[in-house]
């Protein structure tokens, strides 16, 4: 006889994808119930800034087919989850509806965190800068002479930046942080990218922020004052953890999860940006707020859910981005002069820098030519003992060709 389960996904992202997607490879019947706060489908939200860039169109930003959910045996219902009841086994959702579940992943995702800066409920033209929905409200503001300035020099800021450029009369940026992406870049590497974004026009305020508002301007804690039409807050996200903490688990800056994806409470789950996880770079626990993370924990919580066992030991920070034309590949940790050996390579308009410490790779900046991150960042997410490889061909243009012979042999199965 099939028992079947009721399984119930809350958020519809890229985690949500992956849930779907791992309880479908062990559980082909079950229903699936995926609660959307956002009325649309699965999409991919690093592709806002192209849009509005012109480079790409809201159907190509679909992150998986349009007969996804049909073919999964999915039921989508649009609306809030307003609260968890683990004993009754119910999600409750806005206009007094309701969801039975047997199993369920709270993959919430994050939401934009907006400072409490005076002035700011009298600013008209206000906009975050997450979704798609922002995407298209920002759309419909922009004027080819509107002065814009973003709050926040991390990668939403800066895409956001990427994004308008072509499409206002001038962008200004400013972070109380000393220098750009200061979540993913080191002092040296983070120069590098921002002379290239100031040659692009961008405009930088380091180390400033806005302090009030008043009318078309800002006031920094520096004194000076900014004219804008159009503010954009991207000072940083907060992992959404209210529904799960609400309903008794265990949270810190995100929802604590173990290896398997489970929470503290019994038959839920967690899976992507909202979650707190290990992160086998610093062996602690984390918010790794990163895309192909939040695949891989929603696929990993969707196996445990369906029956099947999935762990992710392996969890590192890792980031390729992007901005007009320049990229960028980061992966694990980083430590200042002293602690180890870092590694630097300069070229023309790039860097490069690895850092080494106790044998092994324990992370990477690369600006430029991104050959060869892969193998980098494989090094660091399997904690590869370093004498095993050829440290001239590693730091120069890695491949295969930096592990010697017997470990070649070894890592294609005898093959070479």
């Amino acid at each position: 006889m099939i028992v079947m389960s009721r399984f119930v996904i809350i958020g519809n992202g890229v985690a949500a994808a992956g849930c779907i997607e791992g309880i479908r490879s062990v559980d082909k019947d079950s229903p699936i119930s995926v609660i959307s706060a956002e009325k649309h489908k699965v999409y991919s939200r690093p592709l806002i800034s192209y849009y509005l860039q012109g480079k790409t169109s809201l159907e190509k930003m679909n992150y998986r087919s349009e007969d996804f959910y049909e073919k999964n045996g999915v039921q989508l219902i649009y609306g809030c989850a307003e609260g968890i009841d683990t004993k009754k086994g119910t999600v409750a959702l806005s206009g007094g509806r309701s969801a039975a579940f047997d199993k369920v992943c709270i993959a919430a995702g994050s939401m934009p965190f907006v400072p409490k800066i005076k002035g700011l409920d009298k600013v008209e033209n206000k906009f975050t800068f997450m979704t798609m929905d922002d995407s298209l409200a920002l759309e419909k503001a922009l004027k080819k002479d509107s002065r814009v300035l973003i709050i926040g020099a991390g990668l939403i800021g800066l895409k956001c930046a990427e994004g308008i450029l072509e499409r206002v009369g001038s962008v200004t940026v400013c972070d109380l942080a000393d220098r750009v992406l200061s979540s993913i870049l080191d002092g040296e590497c983070a120069q590098v990218m921002q002379r290239y974004l100031e040659k692009k026009g961008i405009r930088f305020m380091l180390g400033d922020t806005a302090e009030s508002f008043e009318q078309g301007k800002a006031v920094m804690k520096s004194g000076k004052s900014v004219g804008f039409d159009i503010l954009v807050l991207a000072v940083g996200v907060r992992a959404n953890t209210q529904l799960a903490a609400d309903a008794g688990a265990q949270t810190d800056r995100g929802i604590i999860i173990d290896t398997a994806m489970k929470t503290s409470l019994e038959n839920v789950y967690a899976a992507g940006d909202c979650t707190q996880g290990y992160d086998s770079s610093t062996g602690e626990n984390r918010v790794l707020a990163i895309l192909p993370n939040a695949y891989m924990q929603g696929c990993c919580a969707g196996v445990n859910m369906a029956g099947g066992e999935s762990s992710i030991t392996d969890a590192i920070p890792m980031n390729s981005i992007g901005f007009f034309g320049l990229h960028c590949a980061s992966a694990g940790s980083y430590f200042e002069k002293g602690e180890g050996e870092i590694f630097e390579q300069k070229s023309c308009g790039g860097i490069k820098r690895l850092y080494i410490k106790d044998g092994r790779l324990t992370g990477y900046i690369i600006i430029g030519d991104v050959t060869g991150a892969g193998i980098y960042t494989s090094l660091v997410r399997e904690k590869t003992d370093l004498s095993g490889v050829d440290m001239e061909e590693l730091k120069k243009d890695p491949s295969l060709a930096i592990f010697l012979p017997q470990t070649r042999r070894k890592k294609l199965g005898g093959v070479v």
